[in-house]
């Protein structure tokens, strides 16, 4: 026999520079070329047939499928650990397609109250219209994850990093819950990033990304992901239809029976795409793939550089408190040491103690720090949640989700941290004076 050797197991910075990708076969391009086309030639009707029919890979219009966005799709579930992924028009487009997956009228999801504002209110409204209902828990409990669990539950989701104040939950004990119920453990890992925290390796059967953020890093590009980690069995039950029952539009072919460990993939492109349509752009992709290239290296200076400022504004007389995992003071910070072994990521809050109308000055009063509704940019972010990005919520969802009145959002960028420290000293005194004189 022929001793056929395994491929090397390539490290991070490597797979983040050339997963997916290969030289431009006609051309030679190194770089993956914009693929800005629609649609694609079929070798013949046979050809044709069977791409149909889901019998051969290959492209056919790329609201299903673009060889731009394909190669960012083998990208990030290589840096994942995953067997397959979905790259969207958003982030909130990439919990679409994954719930979409498998969720019917009536059926439940169990998710942490600590998200994203846009995520609760996409679960707790947008979601009812579907008939899919969120029931809320405080993931830091965990008996209340399990009592939250019902006969209709059919996933649960969290952030391994969470918007906006930095808690890190527990993904190891979350997937025992998770796997005891025989459903899902669904986690964002766009805070993060893959360089931080692979969840997969914790347990986790999905991923999902908001690709705008860290993984593109200048601000440029819109996009989500989901990854598949292709462990879970999706014939566990009658549960995941969705992904185990003939499949009407394919002729009775089963997902989960056709295509095994790739089964939610390709169901969220032949499906998923298919019928909601939220395309990644390929122009977002490129972009997004450059971003890529620099993404260790990024995450680096944005650790190091948001550990300073947090350590300089848990010291400041105007600063209450400092949620930063990477804190010693933190309740996250054991956490942290376990699933975040190289930082705790560089997005952070803290609160002011002089209110909601200190925190209002403070944005207003930065120089350096962009006041916005965005993260993950290379450039540092600021932002007060509960008049932006949390205003929707009621007072009990936003302290519940970290962004109280006093709370103040940071995105550490990549500037020269003591530029970033004297913009916010100066700012802090502006607010501190304002709120002396009210």
């Amino acid at each position: 026999m022929t001793d056929r050797k395994q491929p090397p197991a390539y490290g991070f910075e490597t797979r983040m520079l050339h997963a997916g990708a290969q030289p431009e076969p006609v051309t030679g391009a190194r770089q993956t070329p914009i693929f800005q086309n629609t649609s694609y030639v079929f070798h013949d009707a046979d050809h044709a047939a069977s791409l149909f029919n889901l019998q051969t890979f290959g492209f056919i219009y790329s609201r299903l499928a673009n060889p731009t966005v394909a190669v960012l799709e083998e990208r990030i579930a290589s840096l994942e650990g995953g067997r397959g992924a979905t790259c969207c028009a958003s982030g909130h487009a990439a919990q679409i397609l994954t719930f979409f997956a498998f969720m019917e009228p009536g059926d439940r999801f169990v998710a942490s109250t600590r998200l994203y504002g846009g995520s609760i209110t996409q679960f707790g409204k947008t979601f009812k219209k579907f008939d899919w209902h969120c029931d809320f828990a405080d993931f830091d409990d965990l008996e209340a994850v399990r009592a939250a669990i019902g006969p209709r539950t059919k996933a649960l989701f969290c952030e391994s990093l969470a918007n906006p104040g930095g808690v890190i939950s527990d993904l190891e004990a979350l997937a025992r819950i998770a796997e005891q119920a025989g459903i899902p453990l669904i986690v964002d890992n766009t805070m993060a990033t893959p360089f931080l925290c692979r969840p997969i390796e914790w347990g986790a059967d999905l991923v999902i990304h908001s690709t705008t953020k860290f993984l593109s890093g200048n601000g440029t590009a819109m996009g989500g992901a989901v990854v598949d980690s292709g462990r879970f069995d999706w014939n566990v039950s009658e549960k995941f239809r969705g992904l185990n029952a003939p499949e009407p539009a394919y002729h009775g072919l089963s997902f989960y029976e056709t295509f095994g460990d790739m089964a939610f993939t390709m169901q969220a492109h032949a499906v998923g795409l298919r019928d909601l349509g939220p395309t990644m752009a390929p122009m977002h992709a490129f972009l997004t793939l450059l971003g890529s290239e620099t993404l260790a290296l990024r995450m680096e200076r944005h650790v190091r550089n948001a550990a300073e400022v947090a350590a300089f504004l848990e010291r400041h007389p105007a600063v209450a408190w400092v949620s930063y995992a990477g804190l010693p003071s933190s309740r996250y910070h054991a956490l942290a040491g376990k699933y975040l072994p190289g930082g705790a990521g560089s997005v952070f809050t803290f609160g002011l103690k002089g209110g909601y109308k200190a925190g209002l000055k403070l944005v207003e009063a930065v120089n350096l720090f962009s006041h916005l509704a965005n993260i993950g940019d290379a450039r540092s972010l600021i932002l007060h949640p509960a008049s932006t990005t949390h205003r929707q919520l009621s007072d009990e969802q936003r302290a519940a989700a970290g962004a109280g009145d006093e709370v103040i959002r940071l995105s550490i960028g990549l500037e020269t941290v003591a530029d970033l420290i004297a913009d916010l000293d100066q700012a802090l005194a502006i607010a501190g004076r304002h709120a002396a004189a009210e």
